[in-house]
């Protein structure tokens, strides 16, 4: 179900660009008319139809993303006009990022956060005021430095893993507070695990064909 902001930014009407008819914010094509519209500045959740928040069932955001991609297909729009045609890609290109968003723990966190003006870098490596988080991480770097053995670096790989699930329903708990504070720091540690199951799994990888 959509909370109240979500219903209310989706119930928003604009004027369709070919016959001037109300159009809802979100919607992929012009009641009146049929004609299929621009992308809009709706959030991700409005465009996929989905509530806003963190504790998002991955069976709900597929089905509403695959919904409206198959609405979209290229041969959908393969005889209407060049404008139209422009329209769709431009419709699929705004889904496609608001599915590769949401789809992403760590990316759905920072960007929630973003939308409540907070920011939290996850693609670049910054500093951490966080001597906990960082002692954690130099410990497991050390680990899988000295792990010679694919077994030990797999159950390093599986710790990292653990971690990195518990700290998912961490952030979820801290949305459901609105604890922001806490959610940005659990969103920089997700980060930070998410780097060290990577590199656990890359390490075993390596071990495993030297093996042969």
């Amino acid at each position: 179900m959509m909370n109240q902001e979500t219903f209310s930014a989706a119930a928003a009407l604009l004027p369709c660009w070919s016959c001037k008819g109300p159009v809802a914010a979100r919607a992929l094509f012009c009641s009146t008319c049929g004609a299929v519209q621009a992308p809009g500045q709706a959030d991700h959740f409005t465009r996929l139809g989905l509530p806003r928040g963190f504790a998002l069932a991955a069976a709900d955001l597929d089905r509403q993303y695959f919904g409206f991609q198959r609405r979209l297909h290229p041969d959908r729009f393969a005889t209407r006009s060049p404008k139209e045609r422009a329209l769709s890609q431009q419709q699929a290109t705004a889904l496609n990022d608001a599915y590769e968003t949401l789809k992403d723990p760590l990316r759905r966190a920072a960007y929630l956060l973003r939308l409540a003006g907070r920011v939290v870098d996850v693609e670049q490596a910054g500093t951490v005021d966080d001597p906990a988080l960082l002692m954690e991480a130099m410990e497991m770097r050390e680990a899988l430095a000295e792990a010679a053995e694919p077994e030990a670096v797999a159950a390093l790989q599986a710790k990292a893993e653990r971690d990195v699930a518990a700290c998912v329903a961490d952030l979820a708990a801290a949305f459901a507070a609105d604890d922001l504070d806490g959610a940005g720091r659990l969103t920089t540690r997700l980060k930070y695990l998410g780097k060290l199951a990577d590199e656990a799994k890359a390490r075993r990888m390596r071990l495993t064909r030297h093996d042969f």
